[in-house]
């Protein structure tokens, strides 16, 4: 049976787990009256839950009968430029790629990032125009532009002459152009047999294999996956494991050989050279190192990764109501958790601070951090995490200060382009482009710096009355912009501990909104609202209506309150400024100061202005 290796790659909703879906289902891997999920490879409840891949996922499907069956190994890719780590990495595997791109938007940042790393690979892609059935399509348009698009990334010739199909990944068909019959996924799967090459293969007989994902599984322990470049191999076998730089890790018995067949994951008697799979049994060998027989002496070239650009504090919940809610709160928990992390997830970094008792987690963007806080409380953690921070650098020549600087692509109601434009520049952000794209939109494209960018989205919801879309993508570490105003308005911060009442809430309406209901915990230093002016404010809002035996000759006026702002973690992290913190437990997200007596924060002001000057 001869093989194929294909990743699927596009931008964020451009439909590639759906296609995959499609792929599942016309290739015969499900039965006809099985009952499957939707999105049926996105099996983590993170990315049910927001429709969003975040993890790279194996899968494989067989096409053809008989002498012409192939095997083909599918990698479906998340979409979102903050977890493009796990791009870089599975392109390694691959032998060609299917480009998605969607029929109406075109091709958008991700695209781009994903189709340059592609290419540099020197891999030929196929162009799939996705939904090409909505009502705003423009199909020839978007093939004009995405031949434009590898024309610009300096694509070689080989790869400019690029085969082009046209699909719906909802409806189930694929065609060679629009006209074309609209029957099912055939001219696909015909494609890729013909177009993609077999995987190559060393004419080496010795096991040679680069790791490029790590998870683990409660009874396997820890599960490599990468694809075998030479030999085959066999559970039970000795193997030897290198580092990046040819350090032996250790020598260990593999247990198992797993391949992917479909949605499930079966344990091989042997595999050979060229396909994806998966070995258990190594203790210490992570995404990178290379793993072979004994022979092995010089480790497999693996593809250098972006550097992260953000980073945020992780620290122990000390709060006056840390343990309460979580069961893993102490710094040897967390610390086990970011290694593991750090471990498995290439465009993660985790170091050590002055603090004992907190961590620095580096990424590539709020979402990114954001999952991973998530993954964590659902996990049972308690922890404190500090407001992010962008990563400068220095230039060599100069000694001038570089930062992240992002490309963003909004497209936006013609209505609210002047509003953007004005928020965008007043966070130093450059406009390089603005077109046109149909339907009463417009489309921006921005050179911002990723300082600016911090807790924006959210504004710009709010900006274009939720209309508008926005895309950010790392673009260079360019010049220092200069300083950028943060949040206006100060805090409300309760005085004192115990459990917040609707009467002093009531009182306090007029001093700005609430972020908290009645009747729940509050300790001195908590952040319960946002003042109106922009100084922080300490109120009492334990006090309760003092009631007497006597009859008031007045009705007493009902309190009713203004339902309160509730954050989301990303929101809540975006909000928050230097020196206050996000409370995360199983159950809650709570703002603090990150010094709840008011003395202890009178002092941390004087010493940083002190410092300052």
């Amino acid at each position: 049976m001869s093989l194929r290796n294909i990743a699927i790659i596009a931008h964020v909703d451009h439909g590639k787990t759906t296609l995959v879906d499609q792929l599942f289902r016309q290739s015969g891997t499900f039965r006809d009256n099985q009952r499957v999920e939707e999105r049926a490879m996105d099996s983590n409840d993170l990315e049910k839950e927001r429709g969003i891949t975040i993890l790279a996922k194996c899968t494989s499907v067989e096409w053809g009968e008989g002498a012409d069956a192939t095997r083909i190994n599918i990698v479906d890719t998340p979409g979102h430029a903050d977890f493009g780590g796990e791009v870089e990495r599975i392109l390694s595997m691959v032998d060609g790629v299917i480009l998605l791109v969607d029929a109406a938007e075109g091709p958008m940042p991700q695209t781009k990032f994903v189709l340059g790393k592609a290419l540099r690979l020197g891999l030929r892609p196929i162009v799939l125009i996705n939904k090409v059935d909505r009502s705003d399509a423009r199909a020839h348009q978007v093939h004009d532009e995405v031949f434009d698009l590898f024309s610009a990334l300096e694509a070689n010739d080989e790869q400019l002459d690029f085969p082009t199909l046209f699909a719906s990944a909802r409806q189930g068909w694929a065609a060679t152009s629009l006209e074309g019959e609209q029957k099912d996924m055939e001219p696909l799967f015909d494609l890729l047999v013909k177009h993609v090459p077999p995987p190559k293969i060393d004419s080496d007989p010795a096991f040679r294999m680069l790791v490029t994902t790590l998870e683990s599984d409660p009874f396997l322990g820890r599960i490599l996956t990468g694809r075998i470049q030479s030999g085959t191999v066999k559970p039970n076998t000795i193997l030897k494991a290198l580092s990046r730089d040819g350090k032996e890790l250790e020598q260990t018995r593999i247990t198992k050989v797993l391949a992917f067949r479909g949605l499930e994951r079966q344990a091989l008697d042997s595999a050979e050279a060229g396909d994806i799979v998966a070995v258990a049994g190594l203790k210490i060998a992570t995404v990178a190192d290379t793993i072979g027989d004994m022979t092995l002496e010089t480790p497999l070239p693996g593809q250098p990764v972006d550097p992260p650009t953000l980073a945020m504090t992780f620290s122990v919940n000390d709060s006056p109501l840390a343990g309460k809610e979580g069961d893993k709160v102490t710094t040897r928990m967390i610390r086990g958790r970011l290694m593991r992390e750090g471990e498995g997830n290439v465009a993660i970094r985790v170091s050590d601070t002055e603090n004992a008792d907190s961590y620095e987690v580096a990424g590539r963007g709020e979402l990114q951090l954001g999952v991973l806080i998530e993954t964590m409380r659902r996990e049972g953690f308690e922890l404190a995490v500090g407001r992010p921070r962008v990563l400068f650098q220095t230039d060599p020549q100069t000694g001038q200060r570089l930062e992240p600087i992002e490309e963003v692509v909004i497209d936006v109601d013609d209505a609210y382009t002047g509003t953007v434009v004005e928020q965008i520049s007043l966070r130093k952000g450059e406009l390089q482009d603005m077109r046109p794209s149909g339907a009463g939109k417009t489309r921006l494209v921005f050179y911002a710096p990723s300082r600016g960018l911090i807790g924006y989205h959210g504004e710009f919801l709010t900006d274009t009355r939720g209309t508008g879309v926005m895309n950010r993508i790392f673009h260079e570490y360019g010049p220092y912009r200069g300083p950028i105003s943060g949040r206006r308005n100060g805090a409300l911060i309760a005085n004192a501990e115990g459990v917040s009442v609707a009467y002093a809430m009531w009182n306090l309406e007029d001093r700005g909104p609430m972020f908290i209901d009645p009747g729940v915990p509050v300790y001195q230093g908590m952040l319960i609202g946002e003042h109106s002016r922009g100084n922080d404010l300490e109120v009492n809002v334990l006090k309760g209506k003092q009631l007497t035996n006597i009859r008031a000759a007045g009705k007493d006026e009902a309190v009713r309150l203004t339902p309160p702002r509730k954050m989301s973690l990303e929101q809540a992290i975006a909000y928050i400024e230097d020196d206050e913190l996000v409370e995360v437990t199983p159950k809650s997200i709570r703002l603090r100061k990150r010094f709840l007596n008011p003395e202890d924060r009178k002092r941390a002001k004087k010493q940083a202005a002190a410092a300052a000057e």
